[in-house]
């Protein structure tokens, strides 16, 4: 064999290796954004039970508890965007909260073993969301590196490859939170 057919074939073997390392990256970051859907899914079809559960109790908490119907809905449109999702995702985590930081002003509602189950259900899940949204994550880094690194981000480019966006939390939830004033209610 002639030397410049070795070359050719080396350089074939190196670009069908970038190409497929780059597809697999592509599909690693898809099936893993399906799972973190999955979750979101779980949590937005325990909502309503949670909304229904507690909304007797909380009239003052009325708008949260729209605000979380409002997005539930919006967060069941077909065609969202992976971005969209998770821009409902940071959303919903907040209204989540407020409702689970007011459930404690209620004696009676906390006690309830519905509402005790539900918010049982939504710690796992929102535990199970917090362990997908880090794998997500992950693979969303090794594919955006991929993306920038030589030589890959030639091939990168030629397939029209974009980076996607990670799941990073809001301003509300970096704020600390004050226990001592939870118990002060």
């Amino acid at each position: 064999m002639s030397t410049p057919l070795i070359i050719i074939i080396v350089l074939l073997i190196i670009l069908v290796l970038m190409y497929n390392s780059l597809v697999a990256k592509k599909n690693q970051v898809d099936n893993i954004f399906a799972s973190v859907d999955a979750q979101l899914k779980k949590r937005y079809d325990l909502i309503p039970n949670l909304v229904a559960s507690v909304s007797k109790y909380m009239e003052h908490e009325k708008s949260i508890l729209e605000e979380i119907t409002k997005l539930r809905s919006e967060a069941n449109k077909p065609n969202l965007s992976e971005k969209e999702k998770i821009d409902l995702d940071a959303k919903v985590s907040s209204a989540l909260g407020s409702i689970m930081v007011a459930v404690e002003n209620y004696p009676e509602l906390k006690a309830n073993e519905n509402v005790m189950h539900l918010q049982r259900s939504l710690n796992e899940v929102e535990e199970q969301i917090a362990a997908a949204r880090r794998a997500y994550n992950q693979a969303v880094t090794d594919y955006n590196n991929a993306l920038e690194m030589i030589p890959t981000n030639f091939m990168a480019s030629a397939m029209g490859y974009k980076p996607k966006d990670v799941f990073v939390i809001t301003d509300e939830e970096r704020k600390n939170l004050d226990v001592g004033e939870l118990f002060n209610r």
